[in-house]
């Protein structure tokens, strides 16, 4: 016995678009099979071949298939939209034109005046007290790498850094607030986001899975967030294997890392973007590697930076490159900068820290807490600790997380959008 699915009677297989036939001599009148009648019942005239159309002897009328090729048409149509939509999918997942922007140039703001200035076009006259800073210029040449939902881009340029000597990628993104009229005359804030680990040749804040972009926006439409621009550099000048990297700093006889991520970096920004003219619209952000190289980069520099988030931070200077070099490893110590930055008594700076309870490195949390003990909240350095309930030391743990604390405390002491 045949079985259908339940609930179905079973029908006999059937091409598709035709009926069962009915027995033999049960056809309705002009659907029987000319030509098979039983023996014995042959017609008494056969037309000749070549005068079928002939007066008087036309052949019976064609069954009606208005419906079954109708039918055939409505399948051939489907087929056809649906191959069309997956071979669309399958360009735009392989980024293949005209399916996907991957590429296109991009202009943040206006488009430069007569190729000068920046991308809003160059500098223009603004008042003397005026608390924004115009693009510097010359306009980077930006080119797409993603576009969000809200229509705004992640675009990329290779930065040829003029102070560090080093050329890399930066990825830039600035929320769809940057081209509302109402901000047209307004600077904005910066928020330089630094990754962990390789940190070469990409920063993976730049991507959309971590959704850091979306992230900034909500919680700006939230009122726990500034409206940040987001600078995204590569964190070390080359892969960071066997245990090899560069601490965000200048290390002797290496790349100037240091320089690249704290002059370079916020040079292009106010190139190309309007900002903030002071520290306070200026701050870091990153994870492991890149959190050590925020705070550090903040506490060495307190007059051009104000805040920054630190997830899952080291706290000292550890790369192996440091070797022979003592003096300047020193000088790039997050816990003597601090001590140093307490004896001036300022200027203040504001350290967002947050770490699992869950890392890797048993030692992150703990070293953590005792820099936050030791200086946290003592003077000009001030201090916050998040610690995520099963937290691991990946962005993943970071980002939904720094919107239950961390992205507010910099926002309150941070400027912009301003004019």
């Amino acid at each position: 016995m045949s079985y259908a699915p339940e609930g179905q009677q079973y029908q006999p297989y059937r091409p598709e678009g035709r009926s069962p036939q009915p027995p033999y001599g049960d056809q309705p009148y002009g659907q029987q099979s000319y030509g098979q009648q039983p023996y014995g019942e042959q017609p008494a005239y056969e037309q000749p071949r070549g005068h079928e159309h002939q007066r008087g002897h036309e052949e019976p009328p064609e069954p009606p298939r208005r419906r079954s090729r109708g039918r055939r048409w409505l399948i051939a149509g489907i087929s056809v939209l649906a191959l069309g939509g997956i071979a669309a999918g399958v360009m735009a997942y392989f980024e293949i034109p005209p399916f996907t922007d991957k590429g296109s140039a991009v202009s943040f703001g206006k488009p430069p005046a007569g190729g000068k200035g920046g991308q809003d076009g160059g500098s223009a006259p603004q008042p003397a007290n005026s608390k924004m800073l115009m693009p510097t210029g010359p306009a980077a040449d930006f080119k797409n790498t993603m576009t969000l939902g809200d229509g705004t881009h992640v675009a990329v340029t290779t930065l040829d850094g003029k102070k560090s000597g080093f050329k890399g990628k930066v990825w830039v993104w600035a929320p769809k607030e940057y081209n509302d009229p109402k901000f047209a005359k307004s600077g904005f804030p910066v928020l330089i986001a630094l990754p962990g680990g390789d940190g070469y040749d990409s920063n993976y804040w730049m991507g959309t899975d971590l959704g850091l972009q979306k992230s900034i926006s909500k919680w700006y439409a939230e009122g726990k967030s500034k409206p940040f621009l987001l600078a995204m550099p590569v964190l070390n000048p080359g892969p960071d294997t066997k245990g090899v990297y560069w601490d965000g700093s200048d290390i002797p006889g290496q790349p100037k890392m240091g320089t690249w991520l704290t002059e370079d970096v916020p040079d292009l920004m106010k190139a190309n973007f309007r900002t903030v003219k002071s520290r306070d619209g200026w701050a870091y952000m990153g994870s492991s590697t890149g959190g050590f190289a925020s705070m550090k980069a903040v506490l060495k520099h307190p007059d051009k930076f104000k805040a920054a988030i630190a997830s899952g931070p080291d706290i000292v200077p550890d790369s192996s490159l440091w070797k022979g070099h003592d003096k300047e490893k020193a000088e790039n110590n997050p816990e003597l900068l601090a001590k140093q930055l307490i004896e001036k008594k300022g200027p203040d700076v504001y350290l967002a820290f947050q770490v699992g309870d869950n890392e890797s490195n048993k030692r992150t949390l703990p070293d953590v807490q005792k820099f936050v003990a030791t200086y946290g909240n003592k003077g000009p350095v001030h201090t916050t600790l998040r610690v995520i309930p099963g937290g691991k030391h990946n962005a993943k743990t970071y980002v939904p997380n720094m919107g239950e604390g961390p992205i507010q405390f910099i926002s309150e002491v941070m400027e912009g959008p301003v004019e």
